[in-house]
Order: structure tokens, then C-alpha cells, then sequence
């Protein structure tokens, strides 16, 4: 009796008050509605229209099904619940498409570019603005030409007003970065700091290799001693060694006194200093949520959005401010892509791919995704940009490009 009673207190809490919230909520956003549409909303209509949605594929048809129905919605001045309800719906099959088969979700995204806005894609990435725009077949790097130069954004630059927090942060970080190339711009803000790394770029010391230890050396700086340590055990499942510079109470007094505790050799053969035991299931996602807050003063807004194997983890900058300032394919590469991506994956032990869209100004951070090789990643355009400030000098003191 009293197993059944607990049962039932189970079923109770996890069944029926759940199932009694969403009909409240449900009730509620039904009314709202009808407020909003004066009078004039129809409860069968959404009812069929949710039945028509939730049979729609996940597929090339049926996304551009759901165009044509956001299409008649418009015109017919359809009530704006049943708007919202028909985008929330292509946006789930987009990213259901884009799990399965992402082949398939890039040509139908750009086959109905001129349908879908870029911000109602769950992942932009090897998508071309201009094909979108005119419906065009997929244009990929790999199979266009090499050239010499790379064509420059033509979208409109976005000044943008930092946060407190911005101004705080791009501070802090503007000082380390004097103190490790040796030289500091009167120029304030982002552009000071875009003036520093370039000028130590073209210096004799800023090889590509010392331009990403000066990064990771910077960011490592920024997140103090203390939070790596815990990065790498709750999100990352490193357990704690002294090779990474853990803390010794860390190590010796927490870890390696759960290892004893563990019965036979459970203990040696998991909780050994260094052994890798994740990243575990949550950090990608957990990640993109609250990397936004930390790094904005660098790259400016972004939002959260699907990776390209259509798993949570991902994050597009909607216009990157350290792109559109330096207008440098080089400093993209040494002073943001590879450093960051070898920071997340040799420091805090999470893989991250950086691929950063120089048409759109756009860049896709995939938390969770191993990163390609700029010499093999066929999304990694060769040569340098069309009006890249600092192209001029190069050729003038016989230097190597540094941004292939």
C-alpha cells in the first residue's frame, strides 16, 4: 500500500501537474490571443492549423510548403498567433533537416533564400548571402576558383554602443595585450586594440605562432586562475592534474579522496589526474548561453543557435566589430579563429570550430565540433581581402600573408 501511494504521488507530480500547467498556459495564451485579434480569433482554425504543422515533414517540400502557407497568412492579414505559430514551426523542420541531412539544408535554404530570412536559420554557415538572395544554386569555396583577393562585405557597418560591462572587459583586456606586445595605442576602445595587434602583426616578433600565444595567453589571464580548474572538471570532465596547473586542494583534497572511496579499481582507472572522463552532455549548449555575456566587447552581439550537425552548441555574432574594425583576414586568423579555437580545445579541454563568413561579416562559434585545418577547410577562402589595410605593407616589406 504504501508503494502504491508513492506511485501514485509520483505519477501525481510528474504526469498530472505538468499536463495542468500546460492546459492553463494553453488556455491563457489562447485568450491573449483573441484580445490581440479583437474579437475575431478562431479557436478551430488554430486548432487545424496546429494539426497541419505538426503533419508537415522535416523535408525540402514541406519546408517550402510552410513558406506557402506563411505566404497565404500574410496576405489573408491572418491573425498573428497563427504567423508566429507556422515560423516556429519551419524553424523546428529546418533544424530537423539540418540534423538529417545537411546537404539537403543548404541547397533548400538557398533555394528559398529570398523566403527565408538569414536570422530564422538554426545555422548559417556555408551559406552565401547573394545566392540566397537571388535563389541561386549553392556556391561553395571548394569548387570556385582560387583568388587572389577576396571580395569585401557589402553590407552596411553597425556601430554599436558598449555596455558598461563591454567597456570593462575590452579594459582589462587591452591591458594585458600592452603588456605583452610592448606597445600601446592613444586610439581608445576597439579600435586601439585593432591599432596594438596590428602594428604587433607587422612587427618582427609577431609570427602567426606568437600571435596566438599572445591570445591565449590574454584570454587565459582574463578568466583569473580559478575558473579554468572548474571549467575543465564540471563542463569539460578533466579531472584535475598538475599539469594543467590545478590547484592542489582541488587535486589532493577533493578528487583523489572520492578515487579512494570507489570500490576496486573504479577509483585508478577513472579518476586518474589528466583522464578525460567528458565534455560532458550539457557543456556545448551551456556554453554558447553564456560565452554571449563574456565576449561581446570583442565581436559585438550574437545569438544562440544550432551547430551544423544540428545540435545545440552554437552561436552566430551577427556582425563581427573586430572584422568589420580591422578589415584584416590575417588578424581574423591569428588574433581571434585559431587562438580561441586552441584555447577552448588545450586549455578548457571543449573543442570549438570558429568559422567566420566574410561576405556577411557573420562568424559561427560550434561548441562541441573539432576544428578543420585553414590549409584543408574548403570554407576557408585563400588570399587575402580585397581592402584589407595592411595588404599594401606586407607586399612592400616582402612578407609572408599570414591569413591562409
Amino acid at each position: 500500500r504504501s508503494r502504491l501511494g508513492n506511485s501514485a504521488s509520483l505519477l501525481l507530480l510528474f504526469v498530472f501537474v505538468p499536463l495542468t500547467f500546460a492546459f492553463n498556459a494553453m488556455q491563457r495564451l489562447t485568450r491573449r490571443a483573441a484580445q490581440n485579434e479583437g474579437g475575431n480569433f478562431d479557436a478551430g482554425e488554430l486548432m487545424s492549423l496546429t494539426k497541419t504543422l505538426a503533419l508537415t515533414p522535416a523535408t525540402p517540400l514541406g519546408i517550402a510548403q510552410l513558406c506557402d502557407l506563411e505566404d497565404g497568412l500574410v496576405s489573408s492579414s491572418a491573425g498573428s498567433l497563427n504567423l508566429w505559430l507556422t515560423k516556429a514551426a519551419r524553424r523546428l523542420k529546418l533544424q530537423q533537416l539540418l540534423t538529417a541531412d545537411k546537404s539537403a539544408y543548404l541547397e533548400t535554404a538557398t533555394f528559398l533564400g529570398g523566403r527565408l530570412p538569414r536570422s530564422s536559420l538554426p545555422n548559417r554557415q556555408d551559406l552565401s548571402m547573394g545566392a540566397m538572395e537571388k535563389g541561386a544554386t549553392l556556391l561553395s569555396v571548394a569548387d570556385s576558383p582560387v583568388q587572389i583577393l577576396v571580395p569585401d562585405c557589402a553590407l552596411t557597418n553597425v556601430t554599436l554602443a558598449p555596455s558598461p560591462l563591454d567597456q570593462a572587459l575590452l579594459w582589462v583586456f587591452r591591458k594585458k595585450v600592452r603588456e605583452e606586445t610592448g606597445w600601446a595605442s592613444e586610439t581608445e576602445g576597439l579600435s586601439g586594440l585593432l591599432e596594438e595587434g596590428q602594428r604587433y602583426m607587422l612587427s618582427q616578433q609577431g609570427t602567426p605562432e606568437a600571435q596566438q600565444a599572445m591570445v591565449k595567453t590574454t584570454l587565459a589571464w582574463l578568466m583569473t586562475p580559478f575558473l579554468p580548474p572548474f571549467y575543465r572538471l564540471f563542463m569539460s570532465g578533466l579531472v584535475p592534474s598538475e599539469e594543467r596547473g590545478d590547484p592542489e586542494w582541488l587535486l589532493v583534497g577533493s578528487i583523489q579522496k572520492v578515487a579512494a572511496l570507489l570500490p576496486g579499481d573504479l577509483g585508478p582507472k577513472y579518476l586518474t589526474p589528466g583522464n578525460q572522463l567528458g565534455p560532458w552532455f550539457y557543456a556545448p549548449a551551456l556554453t554558447s548561453f553564456v560565452t554571449p555575456t563574456f565576449f561581446g566587447f570583442l565581436v559585438g552581439p550574437s545569438t544562440v543557435n544550432f551547430r551544423q550537425d544540428g545540435a545545440l552548441g552554437g552561436l552566430v555574432v551577427e556582425k563581427c566589430s573586430f572584422l568589420q574594425e580591422s578589415g584584416c583576414k590575417g588578424l581574423c586568423l591569428n588574433q581571434c579563429k585559431l587562438p580561441a579555437q586552441s584555447f577552448f580545445k588545450d586549455t578548457l579541454g571543449l573543442p570549438l570550430t570558429v568559422q567566420p563568413n566574410f561576405e556577411t561579416q557573420e562568424c559561427q562559434w560550434s561548441f562541441g565540433e573539432e576544428p578543420v585545418s585553414p590549409e584543408i577547410d574548403p570554407t576557408w577562402p585563400k588570399g587575402c581581402l580585397k581592402g584589407c589595410p595592411t595588404r599594401a605593407e606586407v607586399q612592400e616589406r616582402k612578407m609572408e600573408l599570414a591569413c591562409e
